[in-house]
C-alpha cells in the first residue's frame, strides 16, 4: 500500500515536469512570431489579446441591450468602423505612416523626458503631454461602467455607456485624422 502511495506521489510531482519539458508549440500560437520587443508589459501574445477585446466588444453590446437599447444601432457602427480603422492603420500600406508616427512619439517622449529630468515639467505634465492631452478616459470609463453594473445602478451604467460611446467616436475620429495624413 505504501509503495503505490509512493508512486502515486512521484507521478503528481513528474507530471507537470514532463509536460513542461514537452517541447510542443501551443495551438493560438502565431505562424511568424511577431516583431515586437519582448518587454515587461507584453505578457501574451497577439492572438490573445484579439480573442479579450472581441470578448470585451461582446460583453460591452451585451451591456448597451440592456441598459441602452435605443443606441445598439449606433454601437454596433461605431464599434464596426473602429475595427475598420485599425485593420486599415495596421495594414502593410500604412506602414510608412506607422514608422513616421512612432519616430515622432519617440522623439516627444524624450524632449518631455529631458524637461521632466531638467525641472521644468512636473511629472502629472509629463503624462498629461506624453499622452497627448488625452487622459486614456476611455479605460478609466469602462472600469467605472463595470463598477456600476456590479453595483446594479442602471441610471449610471446608462449614463457611463453613452459617455464611452462618445469616446470611442473621437477615438475614430483621430484614427481617420491619423490616415488622412
Amino acid at each position: 500500500m505504501k509503495f503505490k502511495g509512493l508512486i502515486f506521489t512521484l507521478a503528481l510531482f513528474l507530471m507537470p515536469a514532463a509536460a513542461l519539458a514537452n517541447d510542443t508549440t501551443p495551438a493560438n500560437h502565431e505562424a511568424k512570431p511577431c516583431d515586437c520587443k519582448d518587454g515587461k508589459r507584453h505578457h501574451m501574445n497577439h492572438k490573445d489579446w484579439q480573442v479579450m477585446m472581441a470578448e470585451r466588444e461582446q460583453k460591452l453590446l451585451g451591456w448597451v441591450s440592456q441598459y441602452t437599447p435605443e443606441k445598439k444601432a449606433e454601437w454596433s457602427r461605431v464599434l464596426k468602423e473602429k475595427k475598420d480603422l485599425r485593420t486599415q492603420w495596421m495594414s502593410p500600406e500604412n506602414s510608412a505612416k506607422r514608422e513616421q508616427w512612432k519616430k515622432e512619439r519617440i522623439a516627444k517622449i524624450e524632449g518631455l523626458k529631458k524637461q521632466f529630468e531638467s525641472g521644468k515639467i512636473t511629472k502629472e505634465e509629463f503624462m498629461k503631454q506624453a499622452h497627448g492631452g488625452k487622459e486614456m478616459g476611455h479605460w478609466k470609463t469602462f472600469h467605472e461602467l463595470r463598477i456600476a453594473i456590479d453595483k446594479k445602478d442602471n441610471k449610471q451604467a446608462a449614463i457611463l455607456l453613452n459617455r464611452l460611446l462618445e469616446q470611442t467616436k473621437q477615438h475614430n475620429k483621430l484614427m481617420k485624422e491619423k490616415l488622412a495624413k
